[in-house]
């Protein structure tokens, strides 16, 4: 993700779907779990760095899909190439009804060049990345909604993370499928909203409002939170503008926001590894998610 200070052009890449089933409903239990979320991180960053195109990007992937199908998701691929690189989005999708898409990055960061520069290494993206990973994960365990009402979509982007680098743009992945919304918008599928999560989980969680996010979505999320008692992390003031991939599903008119916890001091560098993150920070941010769906969205 970057800090937005000016108009971007989008570059838009090519995407197929195949048709997705309804899923059965999860089973299990149906209370949001930070410390189940936790052991998903761990399990995930066991991969390594996951930079866009590589075996351990596949590997992640192909993981993702495993866990959702587990579960009762029905699980695909949005595949595409970029920069002559695949590009795979994976969905789990599952009910009928109006669509609510919740996104997170998979990928990680191919140079850790914070502060100075350089590329000394690729990153592990522990919140960034495996953070909001988990808490989608630990979402499609324990969802309790009317499967006949609600219809969720839960998309796990990859290429987000290389702009700037190499000739690459940021958000890759999240342009791409929004090709597929884009047409799925035509064909009269009705996108309620986008709620993407991006640096979610490290020991000092504080979520500001996003300036690129719908204000009516945004407070929705924010009072929940506040009515969890989070009011400590969920903090109802305007500071950064970022550009990130709720930002295409946006420009379809699709109400979005970002939760993005962008005061990390180890955003992209080496030292974004499991030890940031914390299950207490994991199970607050999913239980604001938890209980806005359950309340209706």
């Amino acid at each position: 993700m970057k800090i937005v200070r000016r108009y971007f052009l989008y570059f838009l890449v090519a995407s197929g779907l195949g048709l997705m089933l309804v899923g059965c409903a999860p089973s299990g239990p149906r209370t949001f779990s930070g410390e189940q979320a936790f052991n998903l991180a761990s399990e995930f960053l066991q991969f390594g760095p996951r930079v866009s195109g590589t075996e351990a990007d596949r590997k992640a992937g192909d993981w993702i899909l495993k866990k959702l199908k587990q579960d009762g998701w029905a699980a695909a691929t949005d595949d595409g190439t970029y920069m002559d690189t695949p590009v795979r989005n994976i969905i789990g999708r599952i009910g009928q009804g109006p669509v609510i898409l919740l996104g997170a990055h998979y990928d990680s960061r191919r140079c850790a060049d914070q502060p100075d520069g350089g590329c000394s290494a690729p990153v592990l993206g522990a919140d960034d990345g495996a953070s909001g990973v988990a808490v989608l994960l630990e979402l499609a365990r324990m969802l309790n909604l009317d499967w006949t009402q609600h219809q969720v979509w839960l998309v796990f982007f990859d290429a987000e993370d290389d702009g700037e680098l190499n000739g690459w743009d940021w958000i890759v992945g999240s342009r791409q499928f929004a090709m597929l919304v884009k047409n799925q918008l035509a064909s009269g599928i009705d996108f309620q909203a986008m709620v993407l999560l991006d640096m979610v989980a490290d020991n000092g969680q504080q979520f500001y409002w996003e300036g690129n996010s719908d204000p009516a979505l945004r407070q929705e999320i924010w009072t929940t939170a506040g009515n969890l008692g989070y009011g400590k992390e969920f903090i109802p003031s305007l500071k950064y503008t970022m550009l990130d991939d709720h930002i295409p599903f946006r420009d379809l008119g699709i109400p979005s926001v970002d939760i993005i916890d962008f005061d990390y001091p180890y955003w992209h560098t080496t030292e974004d590894t499991l030890d940031k993150i914390s299950a207490a920070s994991l199970e607050r941010i999913g239980r604001t998610i938890e209980v806005w769906l359950e309340q209706g969205a």
